[in-house]
């Protein structure tokens, strides 16, 4: 009796004690393997993921039978019901949402208007996005503009690499709104609990007597220094056979030892370098062994290929890993961004940090090298990554990006921030945006939408308008040129900011001296661009111009005087 019920124990009991294996595999419609998809079990009530490139996952299962939720960023959820000793094929479908996410994004857009194009540059073996200017805009039939903002500063020392060449600079490489904001001009602090401050100015328009400018400046909040969160940094750095030359794999290990000398023991460091395969040279290590992390920074070589797509994967997963909840987790890459082995396309790359940046660890780049800079790949890497990109030309650019200016460049305050500006057509007659010049690629998608950028601590950004003003126009009235919608997210959250720019004029000689440079380093700009909007002002007007408003303290602004100097020698009268 005793054994007879021992087996019907057993027999009873035998599901409780069963284990399944489930496998599978989740791809797209096109059979692509769908890494880092969320897998909820149903029976478990409990999270998985299909961790690997290949998009396979395997689970430990109870039940013969259960329920799969499968989610990813940019697909659409699917909720399968599965046997859990069969190997499971899921495809995800792509949601309308991200077909167009994934396209290139508009800088800057006002509704409804069409914009021209025009031909390519090409520069050797670099690549830069053709940009397409903005245009003149009647303010009675399109009132509305937008545009993104950011702290990229990367054209404005590239720029500066050609010239200390003696070469002419690629027009697609000048990027107006990067040559005015390197300077954060006119930073005022936001008061008490702002997270940011905005100003603006009405002047005169310097190189057209018929048109006026408007300024408009929006400063970002300093985070105290006392209460920087830790930092989780992966520095990913390229070490293949192109990086071999003094201003490229030397240039960048003593920017990264410049900058670990000034980490906390609070912070984390990690290295991936990738150059013929990918490893981690220096798992996660406290600030507090800066020997260590100095050592292994000092040990790098270049020799390889370029494998940069599969590095990126293991960068981030590295940095989820070692994630510091509510600290700043980054990715800080570092390459000429020659990417020739896996994924090399900028579409491809897109849609690669597109499906990580949701993990919320940022991705700073930095350029480096010359003849083969791909600047495009950079800008669309740290763009989709939530993060920044500088271009290092020289070790003092380094020092100024990496220890300087390091909460500009590192700490985020906002992100996804753009300005929406709507003209008053009873005060305005026309106006054009300088600079933030969108890419061809995103003009041609006509219900594409802005994507904001990312300001970081303390930063100043600056927006210039040419404006034609109407005849009526009174520039003492209480009666507002424009209202500002500052849009930014904060915690996930999408906030709102709203403000009044009045027609405050003074002429160009009476107003703040760094309104003034900005405006010379606009004209410097629009004069390397070849711009079809600016064609009167000579070099010598430029200069005369930008030397009287320059601070003469200051090493960056005098520096652009000598800059000038050596593109009015270059370029003469060549058109």
């Amino acid at each position: 009796m005793k054994k007879f019920l021992t087996y019907c124990f057993l027999f009873i009991a035998a599901p409780a004690f069963s284990q399944y294996y489930l496998r599978g595999e989740i791809k797209d419609e096109k059979n692509k393997p769908l890494a880092n998809a969320r897998i909820f079990v149903h029976s478990l009530r409990a999270y998985y993921y299909s961790g690997s490139p290949s998009g396979s996952f395997g689970i430990v299962e109870k039940v013969l039978y259960d329920s799969l939720t499968i989610n990813l960023e940019g697909y659409e959820s699917l909720t399968v019901r599965v046997k859990t000793n069969d190997w499971q094929h899921i495809i995800l479908k792509i949601t309308k949402e991200a077909i167009t996410k994934n396209q290139p994004k508009l800088i800057s857009f006002t509704k409804d208007f069409q914009q021209a194009s025009k031909d390519k540059w090409f520069t050797g073996d670099e690549t830069y996005f053709q940009l397409v200017e903005n245009e003149v805009i009647q303010a009675s039939q399109f009132p509305c503009t937008g545009f993104s903002l950011n702290v990229n500063k990367a054209s404005y020392s590239n720029v500066r690499r050609f010239l200390n060449m003696n070469s002419l600079v690629p027009p697609d490489a000048v990027r107006t709104e990067e040559l005015i904001n390197y300077f954060n001009l006119h930073y005022r602090e936001p008061q008490h609990d702002s997270l940011f401050n905005f100003n603006s100015q009405l002047t005169s328009c310097p190189w057209d007597p018929k048109k006026e400018l408007l300024y408009l400046n929006v400063n970002a909040k300093k985070i105290n220094l006392e209460k920087i969160p830790p930092g989780n940094f992966v520095f990913l750095i390229d070490v293949s056979g192109s990086m071999d030359m003094p201003n490229r794999l030397p240039l960048l290990k003593a920017a990264f030892q410049m900058f670990v000398k000034n980490i906390r023991p609070v912070d984390t460091i990690s290295i991936v370098t990738y150059g013929g395969y990918v490893q981690i040279w220096l798992r996660p290590t406290s600030g507090s062994e800066k020997d260590k992390i100095l050592t292994a920074i000092e040990s790098l070589e270049a020799d390889g290929d370029t494998p940069g797509e599969s590095a990126i994967r293991v960068a981030y997963q590295l940095a989820r890993k070692t994630f510091i909840k509510g600290g700043n987790n980054r990715i800080i890459l570092a390459t000429d961004g020659d990417f020739n082995v896996g994924e090399t396309s900028e579409k491809a790359l897109d849609d690669l940090i597109s499906k990580q940046k949701s993990s919320g660890v940022y991705l700073t780049c930095l350029g480096v090298g010359m003849g083969n800079l791909k600047d495009s790949k950079l800008q669309v890497l740290a763009k989709k990554g939530n993060g920044n990109y500088a271009y290092l030309d020289d070790i003092q650019e380094a020092e100024r990006v990496l220890v300087k200016e390091l909460t500009q460049t590192f700490y985020a305050v906002a992100d996804d921030v753009s300005m929406n500006v709507k003209f008053n057509p009873d005060l305005v007659k026309e106006y054009r945006l300088i600079g933030f010049d969108n890419k061809k690629e995103a003009l041609k998608d006509t219900a594409n939408s802005l994507e904001g950028g990312e300001i970081g601590s303390g930063s100043s950004v600056l927006a210039l308008f040419e404006i034609v003003p109407n005849l009526n126009i009174n520039h003492g009235s209480n009666d507002f040129i424009a209202q500002i919608d500052l849009r930014y997210r904060t915690d996930s959250t999408i906030k709102h900011h709203q403000y009044f720019s009045m027609p405050n004029y003074k002429p160009i000689d009476s107003i703040d001296r760094e309104f003034k440079f900005a405006a010379g380093v606009a004209m410097f700009a629009l004069k390397l661009k070849q711009s079809i909007f600016f064609s009167s002002p000579s070099w010598s007007f430029i200069k005369e111009f930008s030397t009287a408003a320059i601070d003469q303290k200051n090493y960056l602004q005098k520096q652009f005087i000598m800059l000038l100097s050596k593109a009015q020698k270059l370029y003469g009268n060549k058109k």
